[in-house]
């Protein structure tokens, strides 16, 4: 039988001493919540989880029901374990410090409740996104603060994300390789079923919303169409594209059999920056992506050196199997030396 995420974490506490008993206990509570908010979407239409609100988030965007159910879901599973200064939702406008009725921890997390939210209603699958980072040094003494928050990706400690789809999955990492983990909703645990997962260095897929191709930059323009040349162009190669709306599905399939993932910045005023949230999205998949042989960039950097400046900020997103992240930075190399 494969091993338990709990066993799995001790073994990684004890045998390998990568992580502290602290830290350990925090990616058991987060599983455990995971495992509630799959069973929430697992209801659908029974439970009363499909549809809208009338409330934006802070981004302005339309909430579903089910965005605010996770969230809640997520503060309550993780904010009383004594391992968290605070915590910090896409959802949310400011952080959320540990109540002073429970204990607090030396730990940080940033969490997308859930991600592709809008395919929830369709019946496809979408995912829960998490990021730790370690407090400073002298959070106990003090209240937490957003700008205890703005550390660089290559800062986390852990990052993973669950997906909810024909099977609940939870992929992790711990600085040290990835792992993903298959729910048995029989026993109600988590087991180990794919030990050290690996991106593909080769691809022919890639990810992208081909609706926003009148606002890409050249060079993302160019790797497109290279790719849409198929076998007559110089990839010699036909290429499938992907897109399913929820990055973790589209990251998920990149880990178990490669490709690569595009969601740039564009012309567009409000995508000049990027569309996806550097401290929920972008930097724990980079680390997971870069811990499983694959490249993350921004286009311009590799995406765990960005030094945030704002708990919401957006960025360009280029990840997946390392020869094609490669490529695509050697044409925005050649873009800048071309202005």
């Amino acid at each position: 039988m494969q091993n338990s995420l709990t066993q799995f974490l001790i073994e990684q506490q004890r045998s390998e001493q990568l992580i502290e008993p602290e830290l350990r206990l925090l990616v058991e509570l987060v599983a455990r919540a995971c495992k509630r908010i799959g069973h929430v979407i697992s209801k659908g239409a029974l439970g009363d989880v499909l549809g809208s609100l009338e409330s934006e988030n802070v981004q302005g965007e339309v909430q579903k029901k089910l965005d605010v159910i996770a969230n809640e879901i997520f503060l309550e599973a993780n904010e009383w374990g004594g391992h968290l200064a605070a915590l910090a939702s896409e959802e949310m406008e400011t952080i959320h410090p540990v109540p002073n009725r429970y204990p607090k921890g030396e730990y940080l997390i940033l969490f997308d409740p859930i991600d592709g939210s809008s395919n929830v209603d369709v019946n496809l699958s979408v995912g829960t996104i998490f990021s730790v980072l370690k407090a400073p040094d002298d959070i106990s003494g003090r209240d937490a603060s957003e700008a205890d928050f703005l550390q660089p990706g290559n800062r986390q400690v852990a990052a993973g994300y669950a997906i909810y789809g024909p099977q609940t999955q939870l992929v992790i990492t711990l600085g040290r390789g990835v792992f993903g983990f298959t729910l048995d909703r029989e026993m109600g645990s988590w087991r180990l079923t794919h030990p050290d997962m690996r991106v593909p260095t080769k691809t022919t897929e890639y990810a992208i919303n081909a609706s926003n191709a009148r606002h890409w930059d050249e060079p993302v323009r160019q790797y497109i169409e290279d790719c849409l040349a198929g076998t007559d162009g110089g990839r010699e190669s036909d290429f499938n594209m992907r897109w399913t709306a929820s990055m973790v599905a589209d990251v998920h399939r990149i880990l178990t059999r490669g490709g690569v993932f595009l969601y740039p910045s564009d012309s567009r005023p409000s995508v000049t920056e990027g569309k996806l949230r550097l401290l929920y999205e972008a930097n724990p998949m980079a680390m997971l992506i870069e811990q499983a042989g694959g490249g993350a960039i921004t286009g311009d950097q590799r995406i765990l050196d960005v030094q945030p400046i704002g708990l919401h900020q957006r960025v360009s997103v280029i990840l997946g199997s390392a020869d094609e992240v490669s490529r695509i930075s050697k044409l925005y190399e050649a873009a800048r030396i071309d202005l």
